[in-house]
């Protein structure tokens, strides 16, 4: 058993219950040396920079680690804040705040993310959908709440389950310069908030302490298809620059005492289920109805929010101050595999006699309220024609053939985005891919740069028709190797950019920033003109988020065993190239390597 693999370092406090037994034993988050992030740091800006630019880099970079420096006494102080009983992460309220709670631009689409399941056959009504995900839903928020839910495990070895206790029953709080989340009693609010025509309503899921069967759930959703009617869009509000959402906030609870209590009543909903006016079919038309919608269905500061639309399709909305991907993955994950495998009684045609109607949550409006409304929809509207999507279903192999030619199936699409990339635009830039670091306590992610001296030693080689297939191959190994010897580093906790950025955070009033923050290469170098990650499921058509730069491209991956899928999103920079050269990359590398391996092409 899995149990008894586990190092004897991992005490279980059984207190705790058993999702979070390890909680405590886990290890905190390491501080790098300063020499061993300025090596590192000077490799991954090596291929970035002309020789000019790099020989003031190193310069910058040697006079922040010599001894007695002000770089020196920055360490110093950032492993005292490490050693500090009263922080279990160094970084965690830090990253928190800075990477999110105080970013002030729309959660949607610049932070929040996606995903789009696949078609349930048997429950093409929307209610029947709506009914079967809930009650998947409802069975992990049981584990979660109870504290039941087993831990993950990387290596063989358990990793913080924290973030999940953000999961259910809470929010994100609109501030004047900083939001902040809350977390209400879930045994005090157990409802569904479900939204339909922009109206909100609130589903109790359990009667007598009863969980309500799927044909109840599903006679209330049904009930709110007949009853709901177009209203002004509340929820609009949500999608506003974070300062404009909290002055409309305030001005939405002073316009009357009962908008209290509705935006509490939302706040504290366990997850949300939004029932939308819409029929996509595309993967789209399918990808954006779950990264943004029409702007009004919804409420975008709740970290769950499932979607159905009228023709039974399905997806996940997720806002990412207080939790990353990994959990709502498994979350997701979880729900489809409980109804596709039939682990669960879907077939209960019972009906309590006492089953309550929705009830509704009414806002009461002034004309300020329904002009700020009007002028969200308008904004948000504005705002989403400037991005382009476009999702890449490319089908010539997937994970089960990159591992024939011995390659890591993450690295090996890193490299197929880098030369996608390098096709377009005849370089490569600055690439960020999300390492996770919750093998440490309060751990979320680390940076992993992409671009390497032997990536673009590789890219280049592909592009020069004069040198040949094997030399090329022994690139594409070595950038290989060199990206995956990264991912490692910075899921250990070695990554580059967030012991710089704790180490900017330890600089006191007075003090002058040092010039490895001035040079250009800092800048540049964590300008991510690729921000990419995976997440696979053979659950899910699709999943991802915008662009983090103007310039730039959000390019979301998902391996599965036959297929690579990319949600390629951009402002004006033609995601359609993009999707084009992205499946013009990966047919390269298999023609690369199709002749390595024993079995004839054309039986593959």
């Amino acid at each position: 058993m899995l149990m008894n693999l586990i190092s004897p370092g991992y005490q279980e406090d059984t207190s705790k219950g058993s999702m979070l037994r390890f909680e405590d034993s886990i290890p905190r988050l390491p501080v790098p040396t300063l020499e061993e992030t300025a090596k590192r740091y000077l490799k991954s800006v090596h291929p970035l920079l002309n020789s000019s630019e790099y020989g003031h880099t190193e310069r910058a970079v040697s006079a922040f680690i010599k001894p007695g420096s002000l770089g020196e006494k920055l360490q110093k102080r950032l492993q005292a804040r490490r050693e500090d009983p009263r922080h279990r992460n160094w970084i965690y309220e830090w990253w928190n705040d800075a990477a999110y709670l105080s970013y002030r631009d729309p959660v949607v689409p610049y932070v929040s993310y996606f995903y789009s399941h696949k078609d349930d056959r048997r429950r093409r009504h929307p209610a029947k959908r709506a009914a079967a995900l809930s009650t998947a839903i409802l069975e992990f928020r049981k584990q979660v709440d109870d504290g039941t839910l087993e831990p993950e495990y990387m290596k063989k070895l358990p990793i913080s389950m924290e973030s999940y206790q953000w999961m259910f029953n809470s929010c994100r709080i609109p501030g004047k310069s900083t939001d902040f989340p809350v977390k209400y009693d879930w045994k005090a609010n157990q409802y569904i908030l479900v939204i339909r025509k922009n109206q909100f309503f609130k589903v109790p899921y359990s009667i007598g302490g009863q969980q309500l069967n799927v044909s109840e759930l599903e006679r209330q959703f049904a009930r709110i298809y007949q009853i709901a009617t177009t209203s002004h869009a509340v929820g609009a509000l949500t999608s506003q620059n974070r300062n404009t959402w909290h002055n409309a906030r305030d001005s939405l609870l002073s316009a009357h005492p009962a908008n209290a209590q509705a935006i509490e009543s939302i706040q504290a909903a366990s997850f949300v289920l939004c029932l939308d006016d819409a029929s996509p079919i595309t993967l789209e038309e399918r990808a954006r109805q779950y990264w943004h919608g029409d702007g009004q269905n919804r409420w975008y500061d709740k970290p769950l929010q499932f979607i159905v639309n009228d023709n039974g399709t399905s997806g996940f909305l997720g806002e990412h101050s207080m939790m990353d991907g990994t959990p709502t993955h498994r979350l997701n994950d979880y729900v489809n595999m409980m109804i596709f495998s039939n682990r669960l009684d879907l077939s209960d045609p019972s009906i309590r006699s006492d089953l309550a109607e929705p009830e509704p949550i009414k806002f009461q409006l002034n004309e300020t309220i329904i002009r700020e409304v009007h002028r969200a929809t308008s904004d948000f509207d504005a705002l989403m024609a400037q991005h382009d999507l476009r999702v890449q279903a490319y089908q010539g192999y997937g994970k089960g053939l990159i591992k024939r030619f011995k390659c890591s199936p993450d690295a090996y699409v890193q490299m197929v985005i880098q030369l996608a990339y390098h096709k377009m635009y005849g370089k490569n830039r600055p690439t960020y891919e999300s390492a996770s670091t919750r093998r440490f306590q309060q751990g979320r992610t680390e940076t992993c740069r992409s671009v390497s001296d032997e990536s673009v030693a590789w890219c280049d080689a592909m592009a020069d028709p004069e040198i040949s297939e094997e030399e090329c191959r022994e690139r594409f190994k070595a950038a290989l190797d060199a990206h995956v010897r990264y991912i490692m580093d910075a899921s250990d906790g070695k990554g580059v950019d967030r012991h710089l950025f704790g180490l900017k955070k330890c600089l006191k009033e007075g003090e002058e920033l040092p010039d490895i923050y001035k040079d250009r290469a800092y800048g540049y170098s964590g300008t991510w003109y690729l921000s990419t990650s995976q997440l696979s499921s053979e659950y899910f058509n699709g999943y991802g988020w915008s662009q983090v730069v103007d310039e730039g491209f959000g390019i979301a991956y998902m391996i599965n065993e036959n297929s690579i899928q990319f949600n390629i999103v951009s402002k004006g920079l033609s995601s359609e190239r993009m999707s084009f050269f992205l499946s013009e990359a990966a047919g390269d590398i298999r023609d690369l390597f199709l002749p390595m391996i024993d079995t004839p092409k054309a039986k593959l």
